[in-house]
């Protein structure tokens, strides 16, 4: 994580996702998401913050596996149908389709590993 980036108090700092498989995992968030990544070996991968080259918002870690009732991560999308598109693409699997909710709209997936998170939009 990048040391001169001073967190903000009680905000989301850091998530990290289980996976499977590390190559698999950050090949399908690259092709989903965009997501670049610093590599730290076959263990860990840092989750690059967007226009960020050193800070970090997350990382993958192998696991033998996904633990059910992990942390429920949300991402936001200025084109919640493209995303629907590039996470299937990709090779993940749509777990709610898009649903409307007060003041949006918002699905949930499941990446390669089994871990689902979900992706949310304004209305």
């Amino acid at each position: 994580m990048n040391p001169s980036a001073a967190p903000a108090h009680h905000a989301l700092n850091y998530v990290e996702l289980t996976v499977t498989d590390l190559q698999e995992a950050k090949q399908f968030y690259s092709e989903a998401f965009g997501w670049r990544f610093n590599d730290y070996g076959p263990l860990y991968a840092g989750i690059r913050g967007p226009g960020e080259e050193d800070h970090e918002v997350g990382g993958l870690t192998p696991q033998g596996r996904v633990q059910p009732g992990g942390p429920f991560v949300l991402l936001f999308s200025q084109d919640l149908d493209r995303s629907v598109e590039a996470v299937t693409r990709a090779g993940g699997r749509i777990v709610e389709a898009p649903y409307a909710f007060p003041g949006g709209r918002r699905f949930r997936f499941a990446d390669p590993s089994g871990n689902e998170l979900g992706v949310w939009a304004h209305s």
